[in-house]
């Protein structure tokens, strides 16, 4: 249903994203990432690392790194998938907010909601 492959999003050494091998349905899951959850206090040396751009909040006091596909969505302000956090299974959950067609990039919003547009994080001066 979903691979990776080189995104005209994004620019660089790692410029992949997710896209869809088939046409995918409003409402259908498309991705259960698992999360490797760690405390807040610990995040100041994961910022210090390329991963911390990657980190999702995870509850009160959490942070996640996202394995599987999870970490390689790319952002839009416009998205045609959304996730949310399972916490009962340890997981990222992804769903199509739109019907995607097969080989579109699937998106979703950083900022975990779909119309929130605020500026991106690390688009922010210092």
């Amino acid at each position: 249903m979903i691979e990776v492959k080189t995104s005209p999003l994004s620019n660089g050494e790692f410029n992949r994203g997710v896209f869809a091998t088939r046409d995918i349905k409003k409402g259908e899951l498309l991705h259960e990432a698992p999360v490797i959850a760690y405390p807040n206090e610990q995040h100041q040396y994961i910022e210090q690392t390329i991963i911390g751009d990657y980190a999702f909040e995870y509850g009160i006091g959490k942070s996640a790194i996202l394995l599987g596909y999870g970490m390689l969505f790319n952002h839009s302000y416009e998205p045609n998938a959304t996730y949310e956090i399972n916490f009962r299974n340890h997981t990222f959950d992804f769903f199509a907010f739109t019907d995607i067609k097969a080989g579109d990039e699937i998106l979703i919003n950083y900022n975990g909601d779909v119309d929130d547009k605020d500026e991106l994080w690390f688009n922010k001066e210092s």
